[in-house]
């Protein structure tokens, strides 16, 4: 046994509990750690409110005025796919993180138009934690924005990044595409 299972094995029989045992997670850790606190469970339930979150931003675009069509997709590997014609995500940079809006809105809990009463009036989900937590629960996803003239594009694996932001392609629609095959280690 190293010094730090030693130590962790101390704790378990004494009872301390000190500054040791604070665990500080970073980014979208503590979804992947405790998915039940975000989406209430890990089995279908769990899978329905993935879907519904991708949907309540499709839905929101709808109730905003801005949005026309909505798809929902179920491939045959059960990889989901939920397109829109609405704005599309933001892909500028953020001022204070310096990062894709996309980027940003895909990996940061929190993060999202629905805190500016001036984008949605009415909104579902869970407001700025919900695309995030899809992100984090799936073991592929890939977001694609059509907005400005350019199909923007990323991917993303554990809710971590394979890549920048990029432009592949041009497009005169707007609009939304998330495909995501959530993770078989999380939801069973």
């Amino acid at each position: 046994m190293d010094m730090k299972q030693e130590i962790d094995q101390t704790h378990v029989e004494t009872g301390d509990y000190n500054a040791s045992n604070i665990q500080a997670l970073e980014g979208l850790e503590a979804v992947r750690k405790r998915p039940g606190m975000y989406i209430g469970a890990t089995d279908t339930k769990g899978l329905h409110h993935l879907v519904w979150e991708v949907i309540d931003n499709s839905v929101d675009e709808y109730l905003a005025g801005h949005c026309s069509l909505i798809s929902l997709r179920v491939l045959p590997d059960n990889t989901i796919r939920v397109v829109d014609n609405g704005r599309g995500i933001p892909t500028g940079m953020h001022k204070k993180l310096k990062k894709s809006a996309l980027e940003v809105v895909m990996t940061v809990l929190h993060a999202g138009g629905k805190f500016d009463k001036n984008t949605y009036k009415v909104s579902g989900g869970l407001h700025g934690v919900g695309v995030s937590c899809v992100n984090a629960l799936s073991d592929y996803l890939r977001a694609e924005v059509r907005r400005e003239g350019k199909l923007w594009m990323q991917e993303y694996s554990k809710g971590k990044p394979q890549g920048d932001v990029k432009i592949i392609g041009d497009s005169d629609e707007t609009g939304t595409t998330i495909i995501f095959h959530p993770d078989p280690e999380i939801l069973n």
